[in-house]
């Protein structure tokens, strides 16, 4: 059994960060092997946050309907319930990221305005 959404969401980090460790976009590749497809396809191809945040949000929705159609006597059920905490838990991470992301951005702002008002350019 495979986490389909985590290692989606690692290749799609992978390709927002710009990282180029081949061995673990491989590895995540193979674990992926024949179930690229929807979500899970457009999550390891996003290349950026708010595509990753869109695209986990989608592959969450299907993830929630597989387990809401599988019958709780299956052996998978509780992998399925498992593997739903973690997707959820690694969603409230890339939240976390992308928040982070935005406070950075902000605070470069200030340091820009900051900047201008200490030292004011003349036209």
């Amino acid at each position: 059994m495979s986490c389909y959404e985590i290692e989606a969401l690692r290749l799609g980090l992978m390709n927002v960060l710009g990282t180029e460790d081949e061995h673990a976009r491989e590895h995540a590749e193979q674990e992926l092997e024949g179930h690229l497809e929807g979500p899970i396809e457009a999550l390891a191809e996003a290349e950026t946050l708010a595509a990753v945040e869109r695209h986990l949000d989608a592959a969450l929705v299907d993830l929630e309907e597989e387990i809401a159609a599988t019958d709780e006597s299956d052996p998978e059920y509780d992998y399925l319930r498992g593997r739903l905490v973690a997707v959820r838990d690694a969603e409230r991470a890339v939240h976390r990221l992308s928040a982070q992301s935005e406070s950075v951005l902000d605070g470069l702002g200030e340091a820009h305005d900051v900047l201008h008002e200490t030292f004011p350019v003349e036209a």
